[in-house]
């Protein structure tokens, strides 16, 4: 199809110009005030003048008038023909240009326009990802954050829980002082509960700096989870007010001038700069979002390791109490077993003692009998008084009885400080006994009867909630 000339358009109404007369152009354009052609100019281009008339004489009027000629007439006539076509000829170019210039001016401006158009879309479209990225990363933040808060909590808890075990840890040490006597010794049990006091505050130190740690990352992953939501109101706005500009028509209302506005620069990025912004703040919140991942893993190993390091040596102290308890018990069940040897041996001592100063007393009729037989033979006369063998045997029985007389009292003797030490043998028995179960006490009712159960709220469970394995 061949191009349409400019005269092919259809027909179009004219209407007054709604552009005012500026005063420059009143200036260009000349004014004449007379409308005379050949006034003004001449076959040759130069101006003609009334002074080129010839006079003539009017019979009829008797008067002299300035008469142009025939020739004169026929050159105006020609040179207004020219003048006509000239100026048709150049109006017409005119209008040609002109509406060369409105076509090519309206495609200039419509694809401008359109232009514009399409790169407020794809800015929409850029301000749409770059929201999109900055909302998923925005929940991403928040759910983390909240997982960080649920790991606090838990920490802070175990951090609680650990209170009592430490307590109950303390309170054994202190009744364990109550021990008397021998039973006052550094054994396993009193090397365990100080080795579970030090493990209970190790991990207490663990859970604060860990707790610390993790009031300073939740700062952090709000101060990056608030430049996230300023920069995504930021672009909601942009992206609002940019698709909001897309569809704005030349149709649409609301539209106006503002001159001068396209002088007006109020922007204070570039479009790298303003992708990069966006980009550092999701980079930083991902990095603060890694930290935060990698510090909930350091909480979830030390409420695994404090849980099972605590659990161990719960174990162990209950084992070494056990141990120790039953040791004790048997060692008062050996003491008991000899002071009951050792009672039914004074039994017995007191009946010998009993029955040696019987034998003594014994002694004292036939050494009366001895010596009244030998005094009353001091009483023969002359030669009656002889040595005979009545005086010795009498003599032998009496030193025969008063030997007698005498190892039965050093025996006797023997017996009474034998007695006497086995006396303060069952008092130091029962003594030792008593210590044994003083420490007995201690340790079955007092200390293993706080710990008859690992420290727990009945509410929750046990502490950390979690497996140690």
């Amino acid at each position: 199809m061949s191009r349409m000339a400019y005269y092919d358009s259809p027909v179009v109404t004219r209407t007054r110009s709604v552009t005012p007369l500026t005063p420059e152009m009143s200036k260009i354009l000349p004014y004449v005030s007379n409308k005379t052609v050949s006034r003004h100019f001449s076959s040759n281009g130069r101006s003609m003048d009334v002074g080129h008339a010839k006079n003539y004489f009017n019979p009829a009027s008797k008067s002299v008038y300035s008469r142009y000629s025939t020739n004169d007439w026929g050159v105006s006539n020609n040179m207004n023909f020219g003048l006509s076509d000239r100026e048709r000829s150049h109006a017409e170019r005119l209008r040609a240009d002109a509406w060369r210039a409105v076509k090519e001016t309206d495609a200039r401006t419509r694809n401008r326009q359109n232009e514009v158009t399409r790169k407020l879309g794809e800015r929409v479209c850029d301000i749409a990802h770059w929201k999109s990225e900055i909302n998923n990363e925005i929940n991403a933040m928040q759910h983390e954050t909240e997982n960080l808060k649920e790991y606090r909590r838990m920490l802070e808890k175990a951090y609680n829980d650990t209170t009592s075990p430490l307590h109950i840890a303390e309170e054994c040490l202190l009744h364990r002082e109550k021990r008397n006597g021998i039973d006052l010794v550094n054994d396993d049990v009193e090397k365990s509960l100080s080795k579970e006091v030090t493990i209970i505050k190790r991990c207490q130190g663990r859970m604060k700096k860990l707790l610390e740690k993790a009031y300073v990352q939740l700062k952090m992953n709000r101060a990056a989870q608030h430049n996230l939501e300023i920069d995504s109101k930021d672009k909601h706005h942009a992206q609002g007010l940019d698709d909001r500009m897309q569809q704005l028509r030349n149709s649409s209302a609301g539209i106006g001038y503002y001159p001068g506005i396209e002088n007006v620069d109020n922007t204070i990025t570039i479009p790298h700069s303003w992708a990069r912004y966006s980009e550092e703040n999701i980079m930083r919140s991902q990095k603060e979002r890694a930290a935060s991942e990698r510090l909930r893993g350091e909480i979830d190993g030390c409420l695994r390791a404090c849980a099972s390091e605590m659990w161990n040596i719960f174990n162990g102290v209950n084992n070494a109490f056990n141990t120790r308890v039953r040791e004790t018990t048997d060692a008062r069940n050996k003491l008991q077993a000899h002071l009951q040897r050792t009672m039914q041996e004074i039994f017995d001592m007191e009946r010998n003692i009993h029955l040696l100063r019987k034998a003594i007393q014994d002694k004292e009729n036939p050494m009366k009998v001895a010596q009244t037989r030998l005094d009353e033979r001091t009483r023969r006369i002359h030669v009656e008084i002889c040595h005979d063998p009545v005086m010795k045997s009498l003599t032998r029985e009496v030193n025969e009885i008063r030997e007698s007389v005498r190892l039965l009292k050093e025996k006797l003797k023997s017996c009474e400080l034998s007695l006497a030490r086995l006396v303060k043998t069952k008092a130091t028995l029962e003594h030792d006994i008593g210590v044994k179960e003083n420490s007995i006490r201690i340790d079955s009712q007092y200390c293993l009867g706080m710990r008859k159960g690992f420290p727990m709220d009945p509410k929750v469970g046990p502490i950390f909630q979690m497996p140690t394995c």
